[in-house]
């Protein structure tokens, strides 16, 4: 009866991750670019009972016993899905549809990336003149097809100042700027977009960035990358959680019910070994 108190036991802590996942997934449902996460499980070891070849008397058995010792969490996987495109009043929002991803530079120089296409343009210097450069909401550099930040200086050549409302990112990321005519002319660099083998193996940061492990595979530049089906920059939209609330409840719900069985199954195990020792009685 001691493996029914474990087991169960197991089957608590597992169902309490699970309900930690969604109520995780259920807090980010407004986070733009956030991808919902669910937890996968698997078994414990299994204990031989008897073995297939013989029973206790010794005759043949096709079958064994054998029992179970119970489940442990096996990972926690990110879905990948397209979130729903919500239009945005700042015109320095971006949303991508397909699998591709913005790379950001950290303050330490590391390069993570991102769904998160809220930016900004932020002022900066350039050999002591004025710019602006793309950053996300937390400043940190958005890099270019070529991995340099991406900075339009202030001052044109024409004597007028470049606003940052008037940028513009056509739908492969090409970074223009009306001219005197109004027709956008190319500024020469392009938002970086990458792809992975594996976007489930990234590793999740905070901030809804993700950095790049052995498991997700090295970062492909859909520029330069062939045979990526390249994805799509669309200007004043931002990418929504892909998060399903009714899902999500429906979820909670099995994980509550599982919650309980399981803690019905101590209560039980606790009552037959209390009948077992009170049977000397």
């Amino acid at each position: 009866m001691v493996r029914s108190l474990w087991s169960a036991a197991t089957g608590m802590h597992a169902q309490q991750t699970n309900l930690d996942t969604i109520a995780n997934n259920l807090s980010n449902v407004n986070t733009t670019g956030y991808k919902t996460e669910v937890a996968e499980f698997k078994t414990l070891l299994y204990q031989n009972l008897q073995t297939k070849t013989t029973t206790a008397n010794g005759a043949n058995k096709p079958i064994g016993s054998q029992v179970g010792l119970g489940v442990r969490q096996s990972s926690i996987n990110a879905i990948f899905r397209q979130g729903s495109l919500l239009e945005a009043s700042s015109s320095s929002a971006y949303a991508l549809e397909g699998s591709g991803f913005f790379e950001v530079q950290t303050e330490t120089g590391e390069k993570m990336y991102t769904r998160n296409g809220n930016f900004i343009w932020a002022t900066d210097k350039v050999n002591g003149a004025d710019a602006l450069t793309l950053t996300t909401s937390d400043g940190l550099p958005v890099l270019s097809s070529t991995g340099q930040k991406i900075t339009i200086p202030v001052n044109r050549a024409d004597g007028t100042k470049v606003a940052a409302s008037r940028i513009e990112i056509t739908a492969d990321g090409t970074v223009g700027y009306p001219d005197a005519t109004g027709n956008v002319k190319s500024l020469g660099m392009t938002i970086g977009v990458h792809q992975f083998q594996n976007p489930s193996g990234l590793h999740k940061n905070d901030n809804s960035l993700y950095s790049v492990t052995d498991a997700s595979g090295r970062a492909m530049n859909e520029s330069t990358t062939n045979g990526l089906l390249k994805s799509r920059v669309v200007q004043g939209y931002l990418e929504g959680s892909n998060v399903q609330v009714a899902d999500e409840m429906v979820n909670m719900i099995v994980a509550q019910r599982a919650y309980e069985m399981n803690s019905k199954v101590i209560q039980t195990t606790d009552s037959m070994m209390e009948t077992a020792n009170n049977l000397r009685r």
